[in-house]
């Protein structure tokens, strides 16, 4: 419940900025730096967080993250400057961060090895619909006014009572990561790069989508599906692209996912499309397609990693994706604001360029990951709304018990050593 909450307000609140301040006449240069400002609160709050909650309790932190989030979302509606809005969204990223990596952290503890699979799959379903709604809910009332401002507010506020009042005992420390750039690169080149620039893709999209929909003139409820459909469909997409990384080399799956959402980057750039249900379901086809190269390049990381690094590999690649994501944003909206509302697809577009040479190039130099080396491909939520508790949650009872290196072993992932890539 206090997950539903936390989602709910923070899909209100990452839609209603974009909104309002493009009614407000910010330049999509500062709009896109909400996005920046909102991935480096996210990445701090990971790096922080367990040492904040090791200090205080779950149950105080979690309670301080949801608070200050209502103060923030309070103060964007006071005071309607993006010079306040970028600072106050980096915080609304620190708490996101430290909320929910508490509330998994819980979960985490809860769930055993019959139910673990389960209870990520429900906590994943409840976060995406959560999310869907609180972006769907400004179809109901006018961005100009007060109103989501508040209703956000609110229910941060809600999120902290069911963890408030809860008699459960509290939960084991959280889980820790480091930002080791090298051991992620040696673990996997390809991982590391292609993290790298979908953080910078979806970032890009995710922050200032609503931006580019206004600018051409769709309608508030046809924003608010824009935002919302593409998400939908690469929550659905994963189940086929998860059957064939399984089947094939990840590396090549990831690049036919990536061509077809240069496909999709293609036709916003080129077609000037601005019909309500054509622009919706181009959008659809970039969600089915963006959104499911994480959990590949997840998968295709982990394969390579070795027996007790899951949790280091997992939660390393999170950080790399939100260091995409402070630099994606920020470039999308100086070119918005330079060349146009299509040139944030000339950003995600070049991205998904660059990944796919950088990934031919690992596929003509190092060899595919063979079948007995090779995990289970698993379904994970948008990379924005995980954390590296998130990697904890997902593993299964096995990669757990193999997941505790010895005392005197490094805690950075280590590449294996029966294969280069």
């Amino acid at each position: 419940m206090g997950s539903a909450f936390l989602l709910f307000a923070g899909g209100v609140n990452a839609l209603i900025l974009p909104v309002r301040g493009e009614a407000e006449g910010f330049t999509a240069a500062s709009l896109g730096l909400l996005g920046t400002g909102w991935a480096i609160g996210y990445v701090a709050g990971c790096l922080c967080t367990p040492a904040l909650v090791a200090r205080v309790g779950h149950i105080r932190a979690f309670g301080a993250m949801c608070a200050i989030a209502a103060i923030a979302v309070l103060l964007s509606l006071v005071l309607i400057t993006p010079w306040v809005w970028i600072p106050v969204r980096a915080l609304s990223g620190f708490c996101f961060a430290g909320a929910a990596m508490i509330v998994e952290s819980w979960l985490n503890e809860r769930a055993d090895a019959s139910s673990r699979g389960r209870v990520f799959g429900i906590y994943t379903m409840v976060n995406l619909a959560a999310t869907t709604a609180g972006q769907m809910v400004l179809t109901l009332g006018d961005a100009n006014g007060y109103f989501f401002f508040v209703l956000a507010a609110m229910v941060y506020c809600l999120a902290l009572l069911p963890t408030a009042i809860s008699a459960t005992t509290t939960p084991r420390p959280l889980t820790q990561v480091s930002l080791n750039l090298p051991g992620l690169w040696r673990n996997s080149p390809i991982a590391f790069f292609a993290v790298l620039m979908v953080g910078i893709s979806n970032a890009a999209f995710g922050t200032l989508a609503a931006v580019y929909a206004a600018r051409i003139g769709l309608t508030l409820n046809d924003i608010a599906l824009f935002a919302s459909i593409p998400i939908l469909a690469g929550a659905l997409s994963q189940i086929p692209v998860g059957i064939a990384s399984d089947n094939f080399d990840r590396r090549k799956v990831l690049v036919g996912i990536t061509v077809f959402a240069l496909i999709a980057d293609s036709l916003f750039l080129f077609t000037g499309v601005t019909q309500p249900l054509l622009v919706l379901g181009f959008s659809a086809l970039f969600g089915a397609t963006v959104f499911a190269m994480y959990p590949v390049i997840v998968a295709h990381a982990n394969d390579h990693a070795e027996p007790g690094t899951f949790i280091q590999v997992s939660g390393g690649l999170l950080l790399v994706f939100g260091v995409g994501s402070i630099v994606g944003p920020t470039v999308a909206g100086f070119a918005m604001t330079s060349f146009g509302a299509a040139s944030l697809f000339a950003i995600t577009g070049t991205a998904h360029i660059l990944l796919i040479l950088f990934a031919i190039l690992r596929l003509r130099t190092a060899p595919a990951v063979t079948t007995e080396n090779k995990g289970t491909f698993q379904a994970q939520p948008l990379a924005r709304a995980s954390t590296p508790e998130t990697a904890a949650l997902a593993a299964d009872q096995a990669e757990l018990d193999a997941d505790q290196p010895p005392d005197d072993a490094p805690a950075s992932p280590a590449p294996r050593t029966d294969h280069t890539e």
